[in-house]
């Protein structure tokens, strides 16, 4: 024991003498948005201004309090005025500094601060005002500070710049503005001989090379450098000698086979750097990096460590709804799996710098990073825009994850800046142009924003690569995931595709401090987001999660002759599918009349992973049971090398015919049925309960549950939702113990109700379409405001459209009645409203008593009540009539974009075309109202007596 305690001592000595040798940090803010200091604070307008009082740092001054909001394209607005929305903030603060630090290089460091920056210590300015929000910058203060004794730290911070290019590139954005100190704030002490930075390069042939950048070079003579891999195993070593007044020097090493940095496998090594004195340590670093080659191969693409690599990318914003762009560790871990977790593999980090902790992720999770320079649409000048560029590399050249630059969005680009990214950056990575007009593309890589379906195969047939930095712009429920498929085969299937950058990750919602706390998404600017402020998933999040899997499944139905064999593609392009693992389940699906849901699982297995190669397709056989046909639904989940879901895909075993069957299994109770008919309706009855269906129209006018006027207001349907309906003739007779009315239209349509003495009643309906049509099938109509909850037989939970049927999985799922609208407070998913896909049987629950819906054929489509996937100056797509409707076809949907909008989504791909119907569509529907007796052996299902609506 005093053996390891003695140990235990000396690692503790050894660790404190490191440490003692290294950079040393003292945090003069909090170091994220959960963990703040309180400073001093005073603001010259808007809330709280024109007196001392304290905040939260780092922070947003709005978010505690202060100041006025306002909105990037507030600019067009107010014009000229917009000035008015400048404020000045002064911050004050008291440190102390150890005295072990005497004679030492003391730094103060901004990680970021919105905007113009002036810095004083004890009364003295640090250096020139800082101009630019999202970059890390520092000042030496070592001749500014007092040891032993209390300091003063004051900061003014004014919000927009007195550089007119800062605000240009910045400011005037389709953003939320903010001010304030919104990134960590420290005190850095070296020895006065230290390395200052380093530039790594290290490429997939195993070759390492930095330049290793020195300052106070005096009496230190050599420098190691040792290379160490992910187990902490010494793979590569040498010394360098240095000489006085040496300020950088550059070595290189070799690693035999080292393992590579791809997206799918984040390798990491670190690198030590120890700068001597002969034998004595004076000074000592360590980064963390990853063996990877970039190339871009002009005319044919973007190429990992010599694999062709196809973008599967997102645009981010760092984002949180109560702290804005002051975020935390926790948050960046977050968002990097939620992206990986819809299968993709790249983000642009628009439009500016992220928070360091996030590119840390990104190498250690695996995402490809586009790391860009602010410049919304405008940008900055050369001489300012010179230095920030230098404070972006310096500080994220060293990280794998970073594979390209961009040079500004949509115009804001500083041709002058180009070249100045190479000279901080080793590695010499490629630089990109994120714009939004053709013609302009730079560096072999054209990244045109927002082209159509057909506009991208004709740039895909041209000279460079394309890949578009922002496509399918995710307003409302529009884009996303919304023709993704068809984008994506195209791009998958082209030489020059790569691939590309959907936008965007999240909506951009402030809670407002001035208004009660309520999320505002600034009207139709902000919600452009997959996921919504707070990380709530809309149904894009898995349609892109299907879309994107790397083991793609194209089968959608199980053919007749299916022998648990699946075809396979495999869509990485590093991994084997043989280092994935399957694994499916048979179930049993809870019944319509149950209060239950879901399913349950009857028995599991895995099938052999089989072994195909990247870019290559083969069969995974599932080896089931013989007895697989048994059960009602096959699931199977696919899990990555790490252990995470890939994807689980679901089919149904049993037909719609055998599942309604299930549904008149369950009503052992029959009733004599009978007609009577009065001037304007026949009345079906049977037991308690009467069906009125209009003689002039055929359609049902109300249904009554009971002789004491029980009423269901389920009625006016079925409308044909295209076509007209003028009734040629309607009549009423029985056909064995069932009773029919047949009402037959002026263009051949039929309706055909038949009263069952079990209860149900059957609507058979026939229509004939030629043409292009949004829709098809029949509608009814039932008051929204009566509906507690809907339950189904089918995919889900999320509604879906017609180029975006991927993500939503066969089962019994259950929502609870909201009035979400997509991209707007209060972010409730999945949405209750929408087209819902492959519905065997629907069950709503209603303050009148329950309704009950199956269908004998398959592929229905049940539409709820009103919804729109964009909210413009009105809301589109346009809507069937009525406000429940069983479907044969549904709209396509398209972005908010002027080319799509007004219905016209046909130029985002063929599955946004509308509906080319030709032929006769034939259905059978049964309907159940009420609650059966469903026997003794359902006794655990019995419920309190219904609800009924009061006054």
């Amino acid at each position: 024991m005093k053996y390891f305690t003695k140990i235990f001592v000396l690692l503790c000595a050894c660790s404190q003498l490191l440490f003692s040798q290294s950079k040393e940090i003292l945090f003069l803010t909090g170091k994220d948005a959960e963990h703040t200091k309180e400073w001093d604070f005073w603001i010259n307008g808007g809330r709280k201004s024109g007196s001392w009082s304290k905040i939260q740092v780092p922070s947003h001054w709005e978010q505690q309090g202060f100041g006025s909001y306002n909105y990037g394209r507030d600019y067009v607005t107010y014009g000229k005025n917009f000035k008015f929305h400048d404020e000045t903030g002064l911050y004050k603060h008291k440190f102390t500094i150890p005295n072990s630090w005497k004679g030492k290089t003391v730094n103060i460091v901004f990680e970021g601060s919105m905007t113009d920056t002036e810095v004083k210590i004890n009364g003295k300015l640090a250096g020139e005002i800082h101009q630019g929000a999202f970059y890390e910058f520092k000042y030496e203060i070592s001749d500014k500070i007092q040891f032993g004794k209390e300091n003063i730290l004051e900061v003014k911070v004014s919000k927009m710049s007195s550089d007119k290019s800062v605000n240009n590139a910045e400011r005037l954005a389709d953003y939320w503005i903010l001010g304030g100190i919104f990134r960590p704030v420290y005190l850095e002490a070296t020895p006065k001989e230290h390395i200052s930075w380093t530039a790594i390069d290290a490429k997939a042939d195993g070759t390492f090379r930095s330049d290793i950048h020195l300052k106070g070079i005096n009496s230190a003579n050599n420098i190691k450098v040792e290379l160490f891999d992910a187990e902490n195993n010494l793979v590569a070593e040498s010394r360098l000698q240095i000489l006085k007044g040496d300020t950088v020097k550059q070595i290189r090493l070799l690693v035999k086979n080292p393992k590579l940095w791809t997206a799918e496998t984040p390798n990491l090594y670190k690198v030590k750097f120890t700068l001597n004195k002969n034998r004595k340590k004076i000074f000592q670093t360590e980064e963390k990096f990853g063996f990877r080659t970039i190339e871009i191969r002009k005319s044919d693409g973007i190429f990992i460590n010599g694999t062709k690599v196809k973008m599967k990318g997102i645009n981010r914003h760092v984002w949180w709804p109560e702290t804005g762009r002051t975020v935390t560790e926790n948050i960046d871990v977050m968002d990097v799996q939620l992206i990986k977790e819809m299968n993709m593999n790249a983000v642009r980090c628009s439009h500016y710098p992220p928070n360091k902790s996030f590119l840390r992720i990104c190498d250690s999770l695996g995402l490809y990073v586009l790391d860009e320079l602010a410049g919304w649409q405008k940008k900055y000048s050369t001489e300012l825009g010179k230095k920030l560029v230098k404070e972006m590399v310096v500080r994220d050249a060293n990280h794998p994850s970073v594979i390209f630059w961009s040079n500004g969005n949509e115009g804001g680009h500083n041709f002058d800046l180009d070249a100045e990214f190479a000279k901080y950056d080793l590695s010499n990575r490629p630089v990109i142009h994120a714009h939004h007009k053709p013609g302009n593309a730079f560096n072999g890589i054209d990244c045109n924003h927002y082209e159509d379906y057909y506009s991208t195969q004709k740039i895909l047939e041209g000279e460079d690569i394309y890949m578009p930095t922002e496509f399918l712009h995710a307003q409302d429920d529009g884009g996303g995931g919304t023709s993704l498929a068809d984008y994506w085969e195209l791009h998958w299937n082209s030489k020059k595709g790569a691939g590309g950058f959907l936008w965007s990750f999240v909506d951009e919602g402030l809670v407002r401090t001035d208004f009660n706390n309520q999320i505002d998404v600034n009207a139709i600017n902000a919600p452009d987001g997959i996921l919504g402020p707070h990380r709530e998933k809309e149904g894009s999040f898995y349609a892109i999660r299907e879309i994107y899997s790397p083991v793609k499944i194209d089968l959608k139905t199980l053919p007749d002759d299916f022998n648990g064999t699946i075809p396979v593609e495999n869509r990485y392009h590093f991994t084997n599918l043989k280092d994935c693992r399957f694994e499916w389940k048979l179930v049993n699906f809870k019944k319509p009349f149950s209060y239950e849901f879901g399913f349950d699982i009857v028995t599991t297995g895995k099938a052999e992973s089989p072994d195909v190669q990247p870019a290559q397709k083969g069969k995974i056989n599932l080896n089931l049971p013989e007895n697989w046909k048994e059960n009602e639904g096959l699931l199977l989940t696919a899990t990555d090398s790490f252990g995470k879901e890939i994807y689980t895909w679901t089919w149904k075993l049993k037909s719609n015919d055998e599942i309604s069957k299930q549904f008149s299994k369950s009503l052992i109770k029959k009733f004599p049925v009978s007609v009577v008919e009065n001037d304007s309706l026949f009345i079906l009855k049977s037991d308690e309960k009467e069906y009125a269906i209009g003689k002039k129209d055929g359609l049902l006018k109300s249904v009554f549950l009971d002789k004491k006027g029980k009423k269901m207001s389920f009625r006016n349907g079925p409308v044909f939702v295209s076509g007209t309906m003028e009734l040629a003739s309607i009549k009423s007779f029985a056909e064995g113990q069932n009773q029919l009315i047949k009402a037959i239209y002026k263009n051949g349509n039929k309706i055909i109700w038949k009263l069952n003495p079990n209860g149900v009643l059957e609507l058979h309906y026939e229509y004939s379409l030629s043409g292009d049509y949004q829709f098809a099938g029949v509608s009814f109509n039932y008051p929204e405001n009566y509906v507690i909850n809907a339950k189904w037989l089918g995919k889900g939970p999320y509604h879906v459209w017609k180029n975006r049927l991927q993500g939503q999985t066969y089962n019994v799922w259950q929502n609870l009645k909201n009035s979400t609208r997509t991209g707007q407070s209060p972010w409730i998913y999945p949405e209750f409203k929408g087209y819902f896909d492959d519905v065997s049987w629907l069950q709503l629950d209603t303050a009148e008593g329950k309704i009950t819906v199956g269908t004998k054929e398959e592929k229905m489509f049940v539409r709820l009540f009103d919804f729109y996937g964009i909210y413009g100056a009105e809301g589109y797509p346009k809507l069937p009539s009525g406000n429940i409707s069983f479907l044969d076809a549904i709209p396509p949907l398209g972005t908010v974009l002027a080319f799509n909008i007004n219905d016209k989504t046909e130029t985002l791909g063929p599955e946004s075309e509308t509906n080319h119907l030709n032929g006769t569509f034939k259905r059978t529907l049964y309907f159940y109202f009420g609650l059966p007796d469903l026997g003794d052996e359902n006794k655990q299902f019995t419920m309190p007596k219904e609800n009924i609506l009061t006054d």
